[in-house]
């Protein structure tokens, strides 16, 4: 008999709000939260229209102890906040690093929530990394402004597909040293 340890997810506090593993409870927001196209169409995986299913598969994966990235809840219910206002994740990479990626709920846009939560992130670095990445569509200058509002770098220019978009969109690459 082998024993497998799985690896734990921590939560992390901040003033305003905690940043907590995803649990079954979320579907429903993130799925609300997801479905509209101004979030969907400034990440590379959200399909716009949502299917159905396409929530919960994520919770699950995100639940999962084979899961391939963290994705912690952005929660505010400690300060009387909704508990979920958005999500933030890392995947493990090679070479000790790790990709950063995130989207904030529209009705906290502008609210330096997610700057805030990624900023936290760093600080807390729960998984020991050396350097993060993160990719931004170009035509998404406030995420590129809270990434370089938390000390990430510039590196250059690329690509990527986005599923909402069924499009290849130039992007902009950031990493910060940890």
């Amino acid at each position: 008999m082998e024993l497998t340890k799985v690896a734990t997810q921590p939560m992390i506090e901040t003033e305003r709000f905690d940043l907590r593993p995803l649990r079954k409870s979320d579907r429903g927001l993130i799925e609300m939260y997801a479905a509209d196209k101004r979030v969907a169409t400034m990440t590379t995986s959200i399909p716009h229209p949502l299917p159905p299913g396409t929530s919960e598969a994520f919770v699950s994966r995100a639940m999962s102890e084979t899961r391939e990235e963290d994705v912690w809840a952005i929660d505010a219910s400690k300060e009387g906040g909704s508990e979920l206002m958005g999500v933030i994740s890392m995947q493990q990479i090679d070479r000790n690093q790790a990709e950063l990626g995130y989207w904030v709920a529209p009705a906290f846009w502008n609210t330096g929530l997610a700057s805030e939560a990624v900023q936290a992130l760093v600080d807390a670095n729960p998984m020991g990394n050396q350097a993060l990445f993160a990719v931004v569509f170009q035509d998404n200058a406030a995420s590129a402004k809270v990434l370089t509002h938390c000390g990430f770098k510039y590196l250059g220019e690329a690509e990527s597909f986005s599923v909402a978009r069924n499009a290849t969109v130039p992007t902009w690459t950031y990493s910060r040293k940890l």
